[in-house]
């Protein structure tokens, strides 16, 4: 059987083995899946559905500090923020026992004309099916939960692919709800390639794909979706702030700093572009640079350590030549433009890149905010909506008038109003449009998407 080495990104050291299933291994894990689903007999009530994710949420508070070092280790985000996304976990899975009381049905209008008399009807929620989950590294604990919970707490048998490099967190978390007391055909993980993945994708019997990653991969498995399968993609974005003349930049550059080098820029809704007007623009570049230029830089398992590895060696290179494009374009560097390592590049602050440049125009996903000047709203709502991306926006502004504008104009599927593009509850939706996705994620959402609603109408006599 092949395997595969997981590495620890910051220093290249191995960290575990998997061993990497194919094509027949895949399709057996389906076919386990789907046959539980198949017997009606054997489906889980609610009363064991919350038994058994209560007992995993004292399992993953139990084991905490044990999934915590496995996730650093493996993807790379510092000690401080892992720690964060192990207590998100934790209380994502008490929002998913919170909602599934709230999984509510709906009486459907009858008598209102003569061929409804005699009649009532209702509609209920039930497991919708089978449910595929692709996942990415860049959250190897909180993405984990918020893709196979929803469908644990919904009744649905759910298969979960780790991205490669970050398989061993979502080994960890399976096992424990195993132990919890779920049966395993109704959660197993696949961990194979991309090309053995896609029958995860185009088999019937999947009723639901939930999909993080790239957009080109994210759009290609859609396209091949069997009949009648619903989808959530969450893609990337390039997440514009704007900073309006009357913002207080005492509180924005921190906010600011925070969500743009936060896992070293690998979020989705990462702060990338931000446009400030002129009367401030270059203040708070120059604040921004300073306060970027004193982030630690390091070992991830260091308590110190604020800004951690890129992913792979070749992903800090390939962000390294972006901004060397970018400088020798025009760009002026504020601060950072080197890499401290093979895998770690400095926080890098940004003034005014060309909009030819790549980091103008495309996600960087790594440690690079770019700072840009505006004289009026409508240029920087046309240059903020320059890009085909629509996920999570920002402005700051003290004036009421000026951020409803911007609420209502900024192309984003949810603006943060003095507050920075990264902010997130587990129980709100979150998801983008256009290039950043389809559908909308959040656990109480998914957990309404992976339900089916049936109707039944009954005919009386009175």
């Amino acid at each position: 059987m092949k395997k595969i080495q997981v590495t620890n990104p910051y220093s290249g050291k191995p960290v575990g083995e998997v061993a990497l299933q194919e094509g027949n291994q895949v399709r057996a894990v389906l076919d386990r899946a789907a046959g539980a689903f198949a017997d009606r007999s054997g489906w889980l009530t609610v009363p064991q559905r919350i038994e058994i994710l209560d007992k995993f949420q004292k399992l993953l508070e139990k084991n905490q500090e044990t999934l915590i070092q496995q996730a650093l280790s493996e993807g790379g985000k510092p000690l401080i923020d892992t720690r964060v996304e192990m207590a998100r976990a934790i209380n994502g899975v008490r929002v998913a026992m919170e909602t599934i009381p709230h999984l509510l049905g709906r009486e459907i209008p009858m008598r209102l004309n003569a061929a409804s008399m005699h009649r009532m009807a209702f509609t209920y929620r039930e497991p919708g099916g089978l449910v595929s989950a692709i996942s990415a590294f860049n959250h190897p604990i909180n993405l984990i939960i918020h893709q196979v919970i929803p469908a644990v707490a919904t009744g649905c048998p759910v298969v979960v692919k780790p991205a490669t490099k970050t398989p061993l967190s979502c080994l960890g978390l399976v096992d424990l709800l195993h132990q919890a007391g779920l049966p395993k055909e109704w959660c197993q993980t696949v961990v194979c390639s991309n090309e053995d993945a896609e029958v995860l994708v185009t088999d019937r019997r999947v009723s639901f794909l939930t999909f993080i990653g790239s957009s080109k991969v994210g759009w290609a498995l859609r396209s091949k979706l069997a009949p009648g399968a619903n989808c959530v993609l969450e893609h990337g974005g390039s997440a514009p702030v704007v900073v309006e003349e009357d913002a207080k930049l005492e509180e924005v550059a921190p906010l600011l700093v925070k969500a743009g080098f936060y896992h070293a820029g690998q979020v989705c809704v990462s702060v990338q572009r931000v446009y400030a007007h002129e009367s401030l623009a270059r203040k708070l570049a120059v604040q921004m640079a300073e306060q970027a230029a004193k982030l630690v830089v390091g070992d991830p398992a260091d308590l110190k350590t604020e800004v951690g590895p890129l992913i792979t060696n070749s992903e800090c290179q390939r962000v390294s030549d972006w901004v060397d494009e970018a400088v020798k374009k025009g760009a002026k560097l504020l601060c950072g433009g080197k890499k401290i390592s093979d895998s770690c590049y400095a926080p890098t602050v940004l003034w005014n890149p060309p909009e030819d440049a790549k980091v103008s125009q495309e996600e960087v996903f790594g440690p690079v905010v770019c700072v840009y000047s505006f004289t009026t709203r409508e240029e920087a709502v046309k240059r903020a909506n320059a890009l085909p991306f629509c996920f999570q926006a920002a402005v700051f502004t003290r004036e009421i008038d000026r951020a409803f504008f911007y609420v209502r104009n900024l192309q984003a599927t949810a603006v943060m109003v003095n507050d920075h593009t990264a902010f997130r509850v587990d129980w709100m939706p979150f998801g983008g449009r256009m290039e950043s996705g389809l559908g909308m994620g959040g656990i109480p959402r998914s957990m309404e998407d992976m339900t089916a609603e049936r109707m039944f109408v009954l005919r009386t006599n009175s």
